[in-house]
């Protein structure tokens, strides 16, 4: 596995626990999962990757909210979905 699927997919996991745990309320868990995303959309960001891979990890670098909504969530689960994809197919 390559550096870069790896950094992928373990944003991706951390934006599925990110959107799970808001979801249920455990908002507190929610962003110390947020913080861990951030730290391997970071990394990502100095890879070759796709546009729409290095927007998403640019976006998650730069959230600054202390509260995760409802919507975000979604935002995030959705995400999740697209770098999982990035990551089984390229």
């Amino acid at each position: 596995m390559s550096e870069t699927k790896l950094l992928v997919g373990s944003l991706s996991n951390d934006l599925f626990r990110v959107a799970n745990l808001t979801q249920r309320g455990s908002s507190l868990a929610a962003m110390r999962f947020m913080i861990e995303a951030q730290k391997w959309a970071q990394q990502l960001q100095k890879e070759n990757i796709a546009s729409y891979i290095r927007d998403i990890a640019r976006e998650i670098t730069l959230c600054k909210t202390t509260e995760i909504s409802l919507e975000m969530a979604e935002r995030y689960l959705m995400y999740g979905i697209l770098l999982q994809n990035y990551s089984l197919h390229s």
